[in-house]
């Protein structure tokens, strides 16, 4: 489990930005956007699905 608030730091890093959401929070980059659940934890494997998304590592 990895936590929210690192895979938000993450994707700031790599240039997203929040645009709200409600269950969901959208980051985007211009070109590309992703969905980060609201949760505490965001499992391992929807990690990694974020980062392949957005084309981070």
């Amino acid at each position: 489990m990895t936590k929210r608030r690192d895979v938000v730091r993450l994707l700031e890093q790599n240039g997203f930005w929040s645009k709200g959401g409600a269950k969901h929070e959208k980051f985007t980059n211009g070109k590309v956007t992703v969905l980060v659940k609201r949760h505490r934890e965001i499992e391992d494997e929807t990690f990694e699905r974020i980062k392949r998304q957005a084309g981070i590592g």
